[in-house]
């Protein structure tokens, strides 16, 4: 099935023509802020999209642009000193791939601008003081993570409309995560579900995150974004199916790795729109007058030989709505 496309403001306008940076003695430098690990260990799609933005925007690594490559390799706390390792290489802008590192860039300097992909509310964490007119030197892409949250838990629902005990695993590590929280609750309330909401911050603790909803009988989970669920995908497909737990992902990467389902927007193209942003300030443009964008269309991807392993027939209302089909 065709997947709906994320559209996403490119824009054209530019401010200042890509020739100029030819005319200075160096290409700029770009300082990118990476969570987890580098390829091929992790990330490779979301650094391959960000570059292609980028050269959308007319600026090619290695030939008139440097990048600059920080990652955290799981310890969140270290964006602190490499966004301040990146200000003193005084590059021309940052790139941060979560709310936390782009929070901690923004910590780091008032100047140089910094392009985001966040999962949590960008207003909400401080990152910006409105969607439309961010303000000072932050904008980026918002993924709107915590609303899809209750749409996850009613595709959900619909799957399995005899569960009435639900239950949604979410990350502290996540800035507001609260919110996920929040919005699952709201939603659960309204379908008259039961919600058992589980919390992980190590790896230990996503094994015993599952361990007890399986003691707390839970019948089916979706499992909210975060760095740390990122970088253990295998560990999460492995233990939904193991536990033969109906779960819902955040990304089109688990279904892809044998996961149940997933429901959002592809990460990939929020990457690239972020690339795009990175192009349009290097040629002039301020982060304060680019809107803070936010994806419009969704996919629903199913795995059918993950729903066959377990025993569920997938109704035929979902399957029809469905984007993408694994067979």
């Amino acid at each position: 099935m065709q997947r709906r496309e994320f559209i996403a403001g490119l824009g054209s306008a530019a401010a200042w023509p890509v020739v100029a940076w030819a005319q200075q003695h160096e290409p700029p430098v770009v300082g990118f802020l990476l969570a987890g690990n580098p390829p091929p260990e992790g990330n490779g799609d979301r650094v391959a999209a960000l570059l292609q933005g980028m050269s959308e925007a007319g600026f090619v690594e290695g030939r008139n642009v440097t990048v600059e490559y920080r990652w955290t390799y799981g310890d969140a706390a270290r964006g602190s000193e490499l966004a301040a390792d990146l200000v003193n290489r005084r590059v021309a802008v940052i790139a941060a791939s979560t709310a936390a590192q782009a929070l901690r860039a923004k910590a780091a300097t008032a100047t140089i601008p910094i392009v985001f992909v966040a999962y949590a509310d960008a207003v909400q964490v401080g990152l910006v003081t409105s969607l439309s007119r961010p303000g000072g030197n932050v904008t980026g892409i918002n993924s709107m993570q915590a609303e899809l949250g209750a749409k996850r838990l009613e595709l959900l629902h619909q799957l399995r409309p005899q569960a009435h005990r639900f239950g949604v695993l979410v990350s502290p590590l996540v800035p507001a995560f609260e919110s996920d929280v929040a919005f699952a609750q709201a939603a659960a309330k309204a379908m008259g579900l039961s919600l058992e909401v589980l919390t992980a911050t190590t790896n230990p603790e996503i094994d015993a995150a599952f361990a007890r909803a399986v003691e707390r009988r839970v019948e089916a989970m979706a499992i909210a974004r975060s760095q740390l669920f990122n970088d253990r995908r295998i560990q999460l497909t492995t233990l939904a199916i193991r536990h033969a737990m109906p779960t819902i992902f955040y990304e089109r990467v688990f279904p892809e790795l044998g996961g149940l389902m997933s429901y959002a927007s592809r990460t990939t193209d929020q990457y690239r729109q972020a690339g795009n942003y990175v192009g349009r300030i290097l040629k002039g443009e301020k982060p304060a007058d680019l809107p803070v964008v936010q994806p419009t269309k969704f996919e629903l991807v199913l795995n059918m030989q993950t729903a066959r392993l377990l025993g569920i027939e997938v109704p035929p209302a979902l399957l029809a709505v469905a984007d993408e089909v694994i067979e």
